[in-house]
């Protein structure tokens, strides 16, 4: 009779066991296909949408790091970079190789103007060497330096992510931005003007000049430049408003 009593308890726990494990199965698919949904919000630039989709897939699995990634990206998409970093960590903590999640907490880093911390996890991110996308931890480097005006530095990241991805829009930026700060404003015209050519639709390329020509008083292109700038760039954008203000103090 025990005996029949505890082959009865084993089944029913095995039972118990393989309920639970399908229900996790199935709540790890329903949170993925609702993570997906945020996705594609968050890929239209829909970052409310994306949140909302997120935060849902959350609930379901709270230690899936894919979706701690997504949801600090999200979150940044709101300029809530406090509560992104704090994402990005959750999903490291959960998965420590991550290491587009670690790029992620640098770029969260930088927006905070958190320049120091910023390097030490790009570098972090570039002793990755099967990291697809050096380009983009360099060229952050490059920016975290400039902010700090350590100008040779940022110049040398620039490069090495321009060597990385030729044609890299970061890093021209960043190059044209240490030019114009740097006072070598015909340098960056010359530099502009031939990216420019290449690509005429690349609207901060545009912005940058304009910057460029107002370095050396030359008002009038200036003034015709901002206006590319505001055909170029979305409406409501922050480039948009930029060339707005700088056209009514111009003329």
């Amino acid at each position: 009779m025990k005996t029949k009593l505890f082959i009865l308890i084993c089944i029913c726990a095995v039972m118990a066991s393989c309920t639970s494990t399908v229900q996790t199965r199935k709540q790890n698919k329903i949170a993925q296909a609702i993570k997906k949904e945020g996705d594609v919000f968050q890929a239209q630039g829909n970052y409310t949408a994306a949140l909302s989709k997120l935060l849902e897939a959350e609930k379901l699995v709270p230690d899936d790091p894919y979706i701690q990634n997504s949801l600090g990206l999200a979150y940044m998409g709101k300029e809530r970079d406090d509560m992104a970093i704090q994402a990005f960590n959750k999903a490291l903590s959960l998965k420590p190789d991550y290491t587009e999640a670690l790029n992620n907490l640098g770029a969260a880093y930088l927006r905070e103007k958190k320049w120091d911390i910023a390097i030490k996890t790009f570098n972090k991110v570039l002793e990755d060497m099967t990291y697809p996308t050096p380009h983009y931890p360099l060229a952050n480097i490059g920016w975290a330096q400039l902010e700090q005006n350590n100008y040779p530095i940022a110049q040398k990241y620039f490069l090495k992510a321009l060597r990385e991805m030729p044609g890299f829009i970061q890093a021209i930026h960043g190059l044209a931005q240490l030019y114009i700060r740097t006072g070598q404003t015909d340098r960056a015209i010359a530099y502009l003007d031939k990216h420019i050519n290449r690509s005429p639709d690349t609207v901060i390329f545009h912005a940058d000049l304009a910057q460029a020509y107002e370095a050396c008083h030359l008002t009038r292109q200036a003034i015709k430049t901002w206006q590319v700038v505001m055909q170029l760039a979305p409406k409501n954008s922050n480039l948009y408003h930029k060339a707005e203000q700088r056209l009514f103090e111009l003329q």
